[in-house]
């Protein structure tokens, strides 16, 4: 069984920043996998090409919030996010024609 390399791209204001300037996207992608497998499947997606590939693993966090019964704790998923640099005028559409 093929495991699925990227998961889903992160949409934030940081990511949007750096893709607006830097021409970075970050994704949410899976915790085995490593550069070389996320450079291959971002290219095979978005017929682009990507010149480097950063990758971070993000911990898991503890979240606490108070509601009406009281307070409750929880926790966030560890996952791992990787940051994709493309070549120089080239750019990835997440929304397409919305």
């Amino acid at each position: 069984m093929q495991k699925l390399v990227l998961i889903k791209p992160i949409i934030s204001e940081k990511s949007e920043r750096l893709s607006d300037k830097l021409s970075q996207y970050s994704f949410v992608v899976h915790k085995k996998s490593n550069k070389v497998e996320i450079r291959k499947a971002v290219e095979k997606m978005y017929s682009v090409s990507v010149v480097s590939v950063n990758t971070i693993n993000m911990p898991a966090k503890a979240k606490v919030r108070n509601t009406k019964s009281g307070m409750v704790k929880g926790r966030t998923s560890a996952f791992k996010k990787a940051i994709v640099t493309l070549a120089d005028g080239e750019e990835l559409d997440f929304f397409g024609d919305i």
